[in-house]
C-alpha cells in the first residue's frame, strides 16, 4: 500500500497543512485511499459541526437577552393597549350575549 506522503496527489504547505488533490470518482491511486479519503471528509464534516456549536455558545447570552428585551415590549405594547380592550368591551355589552352569526350581514349593493 502506498503512503500518502509518498503520493504526487499529496502535498505538504509551508505551515504544515495537508491537502490531497485526490477525487475517488476520478483518479484514485488504491482501495485503502478511498477509506482514507471517506476519514478525511467525515474529519472535515465533525470540525466543522463543532465550529458551528462554538458560534452558537457565543451566541446564546445575545439571543437570551434579546428575549428578555422583546419580551418587555410586547408586554408594554398589551398594557398600553389594555385601555383599548377595556373601552371596547363598555361600549358594546350587548354583543357578548348575541352569537355573531355571519348570515346578518347586509347583502352587498346590486344584489
Amino acid at each position: 500500500m502506498i503512503q500518502c506522503k509518498d503520493c504526487e496527489l499529496f502535498s505538504r504547505g509551508a505551515n504544515g497543512e495537508i491537502t490531497f488533490s485526490c477525487d475517488p470518482f476520478t483518479n484514485i491511486k488504491e482501495p485503502e485511499c478511498l477509506a482514507k479519503w471517506q476519514l478525511i471528509k467525515i474529519n472535515q464534516m465533525v470540525a466543522s459541526y463543532q465550529a458551528t456549536l462554538e458560534y452558537y455558545r457565543k451566541l446564546a447570552p445575545m439571543q437570551e437577552k434579546m428575549f428578555k428585551v422583546m419580551e418587555r415590549e410586547l408586554d408594554d405594547i398589551n398594557e398600553a393597549e389594555k385601555w383599548k380592550i377595556a373601552d371596547e368591551d363598555q361600549e358594546h355589552p350587548e354583543d357578548e350575549d348575541k352569537p355573531e352569526d355571519k348570515d346578518d350581514w347586509p347583502a352587498p349593493p346590486g344584489r
